[in-house]
């Protein structure tokens, strides 16, 4: 029997961010995250409070996250957000935060987060075109969005990314956030649809269609990823002020090199986002686990992923599944 192959400490996955979910509820209904009529809002006893959410966060901190990113729902929709970015900045000094927005309540916000220590800010905002807009997100408003972007940019936050979910008919043509790219100094990320309600032909773009679809716009030069997390490659055109970047969780998976971790707003810690094993970590927080328990529990689940690999991942092109609605886990 052949020996069992041990990979050594310094070549083992590392797992150093943390997406922290900090409510399940949401200021747009958007059509490819939630169902028109939107999703029954969970009770206020069964979200964690920012106090439990900050005493996971420096547990997971001591299993050895190093950065760590707040989203919904809408993450600014809750109550007190602002003091939740400056309360994880006690923390650790290195400790790197961001906070993923549709952008709407940015403008009021902006100036406050950066100040509370907030490094950096995905918005997501799919189409530039009013009515598109109003069409996606059913109840938006593009200029409140925009406001948002431009808030984010004065306040200092840097980088700025902006999400597009690339939704085949409605805004698969990309040429108005490449000029978006030339003049302000973003970072658009096409990313594809994940088919989640539908079936996964109806609204599914493939990154490389759409960098075709770019190339045409003018020469695209290779360059490096601005400073941040994601799983993106990047490029620019000729004077661009921002870069372009593609996300292809469909065609190209990227979960062996997935080093997230994730808990919702009501205490499920995920390991992935299409994983359906999740663990009651409030269940444990609420029965009195400290800080140093919280973190044995981060690193089993850690050390199961870890295990896992991406075998039991679905293959490129397949239909994913989340078991819950897009908007109650993080995203």
């Amino acid at each position: 029997m052949a020996e069992e192959q041990t990979i050594p400490e310094e070549e083992q996955q590392v797992f150093d961010y943390l997406r922290i979910s900090i409510t399940d509820r949401c200021n747009l209904r958007c059509v490819y995250c939630m169902p028109a009529e939107g999703v029954k809002s969970l009770a206020h006893d069964d979200i964690l409070s920012y106090e439990e959410l900050e005493l996971f966060a420096r547990a997971a901190v001591d299993a050895g996250i190093r950065r760590v990113r707040l989203t919904g729902g809408e993450p600014l929709v809750r109550k007190g957000s602002v003091d939740f970015v400056r309360m994880l900045g006690t923390i650790e000094p290195e400790l790197k935060i961001s906070l993923t927005t549709n952008g709407v309540l940015l403008e009021r916000y902006a100036a406050e987060l950066k100040e509370a220590g907030l490094s950096r800010v995905n918005i997501s905002l799919d189409t530039l075109d009013p009515e598109v807009y109003r069409h996606i997100t059913r109840i938006g408003d593009l200029g409140d969005a925009l406001a948002g972007l431009d808030a984010a940019v004065d306040a200092g936050l840097d980088p700025v990314k902006i999400n597009v979910v690339v939704l085949k008919g409605l805004n698969d043509d990309p040429a108005p956030f490449v000029e978006l790219a030339r003049e302000r100094p973003v970072h658009v990320r096409f990313i594809e649809y994940m088919p989640y309600f539908d079936e996964p032909g109806k609204w599914y773009v493939p990154s490389d269609v759409i960098k075709a679809r770019i190339a045409e716009l003018g020469t695209i030069e290779e360059v490096e990823s601005p400073e941040g997390w994601g799983p993106a490659s990047y490029f620019k055109l000729n004077g661009s002020a921002g870069t372009i970047g593609l996300i292809s969780p469909v065609s190209c998976h990227f979960c062996p090199s997935c080093n997230r971790l994730r808990i919702t707003a009501d205490g499920r810690m995920r390991t992935c986002l299409f994983d359906t094993t999740e663990y009651n970590v409030k269940r444990d927080i609420r029965a009195g686990a400290d800080r140093e328990r919280l973190r044995e529990i981060i690193e089993a689940e850690l050390g199961r992923k870890r295990e896992e690999g991406a075998d039991h991942k679905p293959g490129p092109g397949s239909r994913l599944r989340a078991g819950d609605h897009m908007s109650r886990i993080g995203g």
